[in-house]
Parts: C-alpha cells; structure tokens; sequence
C-alpha cells in the first residue's frame, strides 16, 4: 500500500487507490516508450517496424468485431503503403502520407458501423490487462516487463480510431437517440414508474 496515502484518503480509498495507482505507474514506461515511437514515425518510416504490434492489434480489433456485427470482414492488411493526400487536407507540407493497415468490409451498415469502425477503443485493454495481471503481488519490475514494455507501446499508438474511421462510424447516427432514449428512460426510471402507478 502507499505510504502516506492514508494522510489524505480514508483507509477505505487507500485499499482501492493502490491497485490502480501500481498499474498506472507500471504503463508510464510503456505510455513515455509510445511517445518516443510516435516522434520516431515522424521522422522517417523506418520506426513502423517499431509500431508493427499495435497496428496488427487495431486491424484486429476492426475485424473481429465486423465478424461479430455482420459486417463481413473481406480483407486485411497490416503492410504500411503511401496514400496520396486529397487536397486541403493537413499533411503538414507533404503530398503523402502513410496508411499503416486496413479492413475491408463488405456490409458495413447503420447499425454495425459505429461499432466496426470504433472497434480499436478496446485495444486499450491490452496493456490494462497486462498491467493489471503483473502488479497483482505489488509493483515490481523484471526482465520480461521490458519486453512488455516494448509490446505495450505501441498499443497505446493503435487505440485511437483513424479520421477513416470516425467518418465510417457515423453512418451509426440513428444509435444516438436510440442510446439517448434509452439513458434517459434508465435515468429516470423511478419517476416513470411513479407516474406509470399514478
């Protein structure tokens, strides 16, 4: 348990802070590793190497859950390839850009876009759950955390959707009033009740 934890947080708080707070100090090297990687990709392509994990993650994660949708996944490729710009779009002086993978998918509809096209969210997860299964006995840093460091560093570069995939995700706008709905009747269950009982 922290020391001096229980100066500032009740005992209660204390048990359930400390958990949490080794696996966010286990991921530091990881998240600062991910952030030399994405300085590194800037510069030159070669440090796709380095990020290869992370992109076949969040292929995966796109794939698996347009298998689950029906979305009917048709194809998948990890190997980075230049695209070319579409004009006024920032590339910061660059008339390309590098698409680092991609799914295909053959019946990507309202209801299975949004969840297809987001998919890569869960990728945060892996290093969670990596982080989690490795500070369960405490905080403690072996030989096999700085191979997991390097695993995890790119996950932490995968996660966040593409602007592809924010744009194909809102083909799913009809899930908003629907979630809308259904958060407000949750939300206000007691008060229908009541006036359903009159």
């Amino acid at each position: 348990m922290l020391s001096g934890c229980s100066a500032w947080l009740p005992a209660a708080a204390c048990a359930v802070a400390a958990p949490s707070l080794d696996i966010l100090i286990y991921l530091i090297p990881s998240a600062a590793l991910a952030v030399l990687l994405w300085i590194g990709a800037a510069a030159h392509p070669a440090f796709f190497v380095f990020t290869a994990a992370g992109t076949l993650c969040h292929e995966l994660a796109h794939f698996s859950v347009g298998l689950l949708t029906n979305a009917e996944p048709i194809g998948m490729s990890v190997v980075p390839r230049r695209i070319k710009l579409a004009k006024g779009s920032k590339g910061q002086g660059r008339a390309h850009n590098w698409e680092l993978g991609s799914v295909t998918f053959a019946n990507l509809r309202w209801y299975n876009a949004a969840p297809a096209a987001l998919a890569p969210l869960l990728v945060l997860f892996v290093p969670i759950g990596v982080a989690w299964w490795r500070t369960r006995g405490g905080l403690a840093f072996e030989p096999l955390d700085l191979a997991l460091m390097a695993l995890l560093a790119p996950q932490f570069l995968s996660f966040w959707p593409s602007p592809v995939d924010w744009k194909l995700a809102a083909r799913s706008w009809p899930w908003a009033p629907l979630l809308a709905l259904g958060f407000a009747g949750w939300y206000y269950h007691e008060t229908l009740l009541q006036l359903i009982k009159g």
